[in-house]
């Protein structure tokens, strides 16, 4: 029972927009990227590929983090599209700041973009009855 076996570090962090959340799992690899299953690459359309690439291009721009050492799995479940676009740059943002410890990666996401590491806690306000919308009435005439 003397042998240890060796513990593997594993980041778990979560990351949410409207009604989208999104899980990330980061640990050692060789620099994939995997949404839903699917590799980063091959993740359509463009706007979203990019907007979730962003947090993985400002790591890069660092002299001190390797992103080509680790492996990022996300799920994400519910909203649309952008939505679950802008939950996953969340997730992977505050996982890569767990998995480094860097303060300075963590000033450099909140100078770009502060949603990065805070997630965006705006939710789409109900429609009430007798009304269209949410604020919308119907209007009074009394001509």
């Amino acid at each position: 029972m003397g042998t240890k076996a060796k513990v593997k570090k594993i980041v778990n962090q979560v990351g949410k927009r409207k009604t989208a959340i999104a899980r990330v799992t980061i640990k050692e690899g060789k620099g994939l990227v995997r949404i839903n299953k699917k590799p980063l690459e091959i993740i359509e359309p463009e706007v979203v590929r990019a907007k979730i690439a962003e947090p993985l291009f400002i790591a890069s721009q660092l002299p001190d983090v390797d992103i080509d050492s680790i492996d990022a799995e996300v799920n994400v479940r519910g909203g649309g599209f952008m939505g679950q676009a802008e939950a996953a740059r969340t997730a992977i943002a505050r996982g890569l700041v767990d998995w480094t410890g860097d303060e300075e990666l963590k000033q450099s996401y909140l100078r770009y973009d502060r949603s990065l590491l805070v997630s965006d806690m705006r939710k789409k306000e109900p429609k009430k009855f007798g009304a269209k919308g949410a604020r919308a009435k119907r209007q009074k005439s009394y001509r």
